[in-house]
């Protein structure tokens, strides 16, 4: 089988919170998640072949993530089970605006100890995309057999497109999140930072300037800055601008970057073109659609569960767009 697109990296438990128990206890809803696993369901929802690699726990979370996989379609043939790790979990707290913050517990968890030996080449060969984020660079061995799987993307002529997803409390330090994160750069085609990735990377808030040197230094086609309701950045070669956002009624962000890199892969594997023949118009049908996909899925508790169909976004887009005129 052919895939549109594969990832490799964090599938876990987000337990999310829905607010006080009869007694005033917090209460958190167990929701399937993990970033590369959020932008393979985005795509699904949106009609593509996908293909997850990484590893659970032989747990009962495990097996559920296994069967939520399998329902939205993705191919889990790349899925490993430990017998010794747990599932990793997140306890994921929402303020009043449905922005979040994480609490982890991986320390460690099943996803950090996929192995190269455990590594299916063959889905990575026959995709178009391959995906990844920093999460699977934080500790050995998934580090080193991510950098496999890139290699193998990379000896395949296969596009690759990176999401940094900085997390400081899963890294030993933030000078190793840089230098790793930064590491990433160097294998990747298309990138999604948000505002504060972009800040942590270059300690600047000038995105004109810094992108322009990021795709210099490290070849990159597309790189992009989310900015959550303001919308969006964008540089593909000499094509830059803004998108602006969407209003929507959020209740939780959770997912919502990884729903809006799924909407710009989504629409470069529809174009077809390479990266680099993309021009201004191109990008603006592309992030505006991303910034749809995002904005739906805020309206949704989780990650994975919050991703919208594409008659959902094309029945969004065409609401918010005339309203716009």
């Amino acid at each position: 089988m052919l895939f549109d697109v594969c990832a490799i990296g964090e599938l876990l438990i987000d337990f999310t919170s829905i607010g006080p128990s009869r007694n005033g206890n917090q209460l958190f809803e167990r929701n399937p998640g993990g970033a590369p696993a959020n932008v393979l369901t985005a795509l699904a929802k949106l009609n593509k072949k996908t293909a997850f690699l990484g590893k659970v726990g032989d747990d009962q979370f495990g097996h559920f993530l296994e069967g939520v996989l399998n329902e939205q379609g993705i191919d889990t043939s790349g899925l490993r089970f430990s017998k010794d790790i747990p599932t990793t979990l997140a306890f994921v707290h929402l303020d009043k605006k449905g922005d979040r913050s994480f609490s982890f517990y991986r320390n460690p968890g099943a996803d950090i100890t996929l192995t190269s030996q455990e590594l299916n080449k063959e889905v990575i060969s026959k995709s178009r995309i391959f995906h990844f984020g920093s999460l699977s660079l934080t500790h050995e061995p998934v580090r080193n057999t991510t950098l496999e799987a890139l290699i193998v993307a990379k000896e395949n002529h296969i596009l690759v497109s990176y999401d940094p997803n900085l997390r400081p409390a899963l890294w030993n330090s933030l000078e190793e999140a840089k230098e790793q994160i930064l590491k990433g750069l160097e294998f990747a085609d298309i990138v999604k930072l948000s505002e504060e990735e972009f800040e942590f990377l270059t300690q600047s808030r000038n995105v004109e300037a810094e992108t322009k040197q990021l795709c210099e230094k490290y070849n990159i086609a597309i790189l992009l800055v989310t900015m959550g309701q303001k919308g969006c950045y964008y540089r593909a070669g000499a094509q830059t601008g803004y998108n602006n956002g969407f209003k929507a009624e959020t209740i939780d962000t959770t997912g919502a970057g990884d729903a809006f890199f799924g909407g710009i892969l989504y629409k470069l594997l529809e174009l077809g073109l390479p990266p680099h023949e993309l021009t201004s118009e191109n990008m603006d049908i592309f992030t505006s659609f991303a910034n749809g996909v995002a904005a739906l899925s805020t309206t949704r508790l989780g990650g994975i569960p919050s991703m919208p169909t594409l008659e959902e976004v094309e029945e969004f887009l065409k609401i918010n767009q005339s309203q716009m005129k």
